[in-house]
C-alpha cells in the first residue's frame, strides 16, 4: 500500500483511503483506496494482479525467510456522463434503520438503501447519509461502476480468449515477485523486467514496470 501510496504522491495523484482493515497480528489485511488524476487507472491496470514478497520476517524471532503474497484489484470509477443504462424494472430497492453512527435522526428512520441489480444479481447498500434519497443516489453511483467493471471483464474476457491468454489472477500467478533474500531483486513475470534497486521500487519508483507492460499490450 505504502508503495502505490508513494507513487501517487509522486505523479501529483489524490488519493483518498476509504477503507482499511488491519491484519489480525500484524500489518494490513485488505485496502480501500481511491486514486484521481489522468490516465490513473490506465496505469494502474498494468498492477492488477498478484504480488508476491520474500524477505526475512520481522515478526519472526528465528529471522527466517518468508513469503507473502498480495492481491491487487483495480477498477475504473465511473462518471456521471459514462451511460450505464439500468432500468428501474431491473432494480429491487429495499429501506431499513441505519445501524452504524449518525445520530438520532438517521437511526429512527428507514433512511438506509439496498439495491439489489435483478439482472447481475449484484448488491450495493449505503448508509452513510441521513436522508434515503441521498443514500440512493450513492449506492446507484456505486452500482454503476460495478456493473460497468462487469462489462469491462466481460469485454477483456473475450479479448483473451482470442489471443490465448488463461492466467487466472490467483495464488501461484503472481505478476511480479520482490526478493529481499537471500539477494535483492524485483522481477516482472510478465515482461521480464529485473531491477536490483529494491528500495527504489518499494518506494514508488514502478514506472519503468507499468510502462513496460503497457508496451507489451500494446503489441498484442
Amino acid at each position: 500500500m505504502r508503495m502505490y501510496l508513494r507513487w501517487a504522491e509522486r505523479h501529483g495523484y489524490k488519493v483518498q483511503i476509504v477503507d482499511l482493515q488491519q491484519g489480525e497480528e500484524a500489518g494490513i489485511k485488505g485496502a480501500t483506496i481511491i486514486f484521481e488524476g489522468d490516465y490513473s487507472f490506465g496505469y494502474l491496470s498494468a498492477e492488477a494482479g498478484v504480488h508476491r514478497l520474500v524477505r526475512i520476517s520481522p515478526f519472526d524471532a528465528n529471522k527466517r525467510r518468508h513469503t507473502s503474497f498480495a492481491a491487487v484489484i483495480v477498477y475504473p470509477e465511473v462518471e456521471e456522463d459514462i451511460d450505464i443504462e439500468i432500468r428501474e424494472e431491473d432494480i429491487r430497492m429495499d429501506t431499513y434503520r441505519a445501524s452504524g453512527a449518525g445520530g438520532q435522526h438517521v437511526n429512527k428512520t428507514s433512511s438506509a438503501v439496498r439495491l439489489t441489480h435483478i439482472p447481475t444479481g449484484l448488491i450495493v447498500a449505503c448508509q452513510n447519509e441521513r436522508s434515503q434519497h441521498k443514500n440512493k443516489a450513492v449506492a446507484m453511483k456505486i452500482l454503476k461502476a460495478r456493473i460497468y467493471d462487469l462489462e469491462l471483464r466481460a469485454k477483456e474476457k473475450k479479448i483473451e480468449d482470442m489471443v490465448g491468454d488463461k492466467k487466472d489472477i490467483a495464488w501461484g500467478n503472481q505478476i511480479r515477485s520482490y526478493v529481499l533474500q537471500p539477494y535483492r531483486l524485483v522481477k516482472d513475470h510478465r515482461t521480464g523486467l529485473e531491477i536490483g534497486d529494491v528500495d527504489s521500487v518499494l518506494d514508488g519508483s514502478i514506472d519503468r514496470f507499468i510502462k513496460e507492460f503497457l508496451k507489451t499490450k500494446v503489441r498484442k
